[in-house]
């Protein structure tokens, strides 16, 4: 045989025993599973880092960076570290999520998006799509049943057939002194999630034992309102008798909420006032703002920052450190990242060396644990419905305090 042809000849003799030994090793090799090889595993996130209304969730990202740091430091996921790239700014700009969804999963090659958290989510249907496992704030109603999609403490959106999470209405019974002969006004903004929030919420409060006596998405969702004189006049007057409810119940964002409380304490309410969105130290820093917040209940879905628990520590040591060693303000956004990449990191370790997107909807699928800093955690259950728990803090001269502690609540099936 010629030189060239016993060349060739080896070369393919070569190639057919390579793909034989690769065939028969059995499991995917590393490079054939997007964002995975031998030692690292790809990870982004998508924020909103930059609104329209200064409204900004930058520190998911830092809350996010820190948990990876703390895997890296211990030797990563079954002996892979965390290649985080950071998280991607949306804007929260539907266009701009999708974009970003997009740049990642095409351009970087993540194997997971976490954090992913944002009031719009126009990226969701895509990362199901190309089964990218991605784990965020599950306030919206893509984190609720799609295969690849999960909330960090669950599907917080119910679904017709699904359940209810009480722990804001049971919260604010408690600091009431009990529902019954109570009343509450809840107010939104003017879009979709609003007008979901206010359906929720009112069932759930009514389920409680309250009164529901204003319940609107009224408030415009793309410009702020300079005066709040006229949703103040019908709030106040809304209660049981032409009086004021007993508590006033905002779904909307810290720029609205600051200029809704202002105007409400200016008429001289002196019920109950709660939120969702305003614990954050950071808010404290001028006197208008603290001002507006001071008094008001803040709903949390996770353990207080004033517990002492060993998770707890755990976080603010792990915080401290991804921050260069600064004792930096703690809010809700760092812990929206840490726990979305705790959820994605627990799972993922559970799936084992052979990590692939089917390994990890395989140990997803009979995932649990307890004790974590959003309670007990399982799935699927968290596509469907809340893990149920959360506590309710208080702005008291310029200190946040428990008002009501961490527990769980169960939850009412949702209709």
């Amino acid at each position: 045989m010629p030189r060239p042809l016993r060349v060739i000849a080896a070369t393919f003799a070569l190639l057919l025993v390579t793909a034989c030994n690769s065939a028969s090793s059995g499991g995917t090799a590393p490079s054939s599973v997007r964002g995975v090889t031998a030692d690292s595993i790809r990870v982004g996130g998508i924020v909103s880092m930059t609104t329209a209304s200064g409204y900004s969730k930058k520190d998911t990202d830092l809350g996010a960076r820190a948990r990876y740091d703390r895997a890296n430091a211990e030797g990563g996921i079954n002996g892979r570290r965390i290649e985080y790239l950071g998280a991607e700014d949306d804007g929260q700009d539907p266009a701009r999520n999708l974009a970003a969804a997009r740049r990642l999963v095409q351009q970087d090659k993540v194997f997971a998006v976490s954090p992913m958290s944002s009031v719009t989510f126009a990226g969701a249907g895509f990362l199901d799509a190309q089964k990218v496992p991605t784990v965020g704030w599950g306030t919206l109603p893509s984190f609720c049943g799609p295969a690849h999609l999960y909330g960090f403490n669950g599907c917080l959106v119910p679904t017709p057939g699904g359940t209810l999470n009480q722990t804001w209405p049971e919260g604010l019974a408690a600091v009431l002194g009990g529902a019954r002969g109570k009343s509450v006004a809840l107010i939104a903004g003017d879009n979709d999630a609003g007008k979901f929030g206010i359906r929720t919420f009112t069932q759930g409060f009514k389920a409680a034992g309250f009164q529901v006596a204003y319940a609107k998405a009224a408030v415009p969702a793309t410009s702020m309102p300079s005066d709040w004189s006229a949703y103040t006049k019908e709030i106040l007057r809304s209660g049981p008798g032409g009086r004021a409810p007993d508590a006033v119940v905002s779904v909307m964002q810290t720029p609205y909420n600051i200029g809704l409380f202002t105007a409400l304490k200016r008429s001289g309410y002196k019920g109950v006032i709660s939120d969702p969105t305003d614990y954050d130290p950071g808010l404290l820093a001028k006197d208008a703002t603290k001002q507006a917040l001071d008094g008001v209940h803040v709903l949390l879905q996770f353990q207080p920052f004033e517990s002492d628990s060993p998770a707890m520590r755990q976080f603010k040591a792990d915080i401290r450190k991804a921050a260069g060693g600064k004792d930096v303000p703690l809010n809700m956004h760092m812990m929206t990242g840490y726990m979305s990449a705790d959820l994605f990191l627990s799972i993922a370790a559970k799936a084992g060396k052979d990590l692939t997107v089917e390994s990890f909807q395989k140990a997803a699928a009979g995932f649990s644990d307890t004790g974590t800093l959003v309670g007990d955690r399982a799935e699927p259950k968290g596509q469907k419905e809340s893990f149920g728990c959360g506590a309710l803090v208080r702005l008291k001269n310029g200190r946040y305090e428990v008002a009501v502690p961490f527990r769980c609540y169960p939850p009412i099936p949702f209709g």
